[in-house]
């Protein structure tokens, strides 16, 4: 009896090409398939929350997959941990109805952007930041960052996708977005629909 898996992902993106299947790249579903596919001994695809670009990292990105395999969510994490490289964690995973799809049922999603003003970006998080120890108008960019919030139709900047026959609207709202300053960075967070 096919069993539809939700799990829960994190990863530090940057030897990955992003989320999506690219041939001869690695990327995050390309490992993830590669990694299910053998413990179900067929291929499977796996489907994301939404796509990110190279170098991307995530806290808990959302994706699932139909599997025949009958063995207990926990134990499916635990067996892909051990196989996926250390870049890449499943934080959890439970079965779920079988029409669940990760992007079309997701409620919100939040994306951080951290811009470190340091003159000296330490080797321990260059990889999580923007480095500008530059002059910028941060009154400017908090102010700015209000005008992002509230309903607005970005189909523009969508791929398209088969479910767009449906007549899935493009259009999301932006709850809030937030720009917040401390000692050495500013950190904008934007969650939204």
């Amino acid at each position: 009896m096919p069993r539809r898996i939700r799990i829960t992902l994190t990863w530090d993106g940057t030897e990955f090409h992003g989320w999506q299947v690219q041939p001869g790249l690695p990327t995050i579903q390309g490992t993830l398939e590669e990694i299910i596919g053998a413990i179900e001994g067929k291929p499977v695809h796996v489907a994301g929350s939404g796509r990110t670009d190279a170098g991307v990292h995530a806290r808990a990105q959302v994706a699932a997959f139909t599997i025949g395999n009958p063995i207990p969510p926990d134990n499916l994490r635990r067996a892909v941990n051990r196989l996926l490289p250390p870049t890449i964690r499943v934080l959890d995973a439970v079965e779920t109805g079988t029409d669940f799809h990760p992007r079309f049922d997701a409620i919100a999603k939040t994306y951080q952007y951290t811009i470190l003003r340091s003159p000296i970006c330490s080797p321990l998080e260059w990889r999580y930041v923007h480095h500008y120890p530059y002059p910028l108008s941060e009154d400017a960019m908090i102010a700015a960052a209000r005008l992002f919030e509230g309903e607005h139709d970005f189909t523009a900047f969508a791929a398209s996708d088969n479910r767009d026959e449906e007549g899935k609207s493009g259009v999301r709202t932006i709850f809030n977005s937030t720009l917040v300053r401390s000692a050495d960075r500013l950190i904008y967070t934007v969650r939204g629909s």
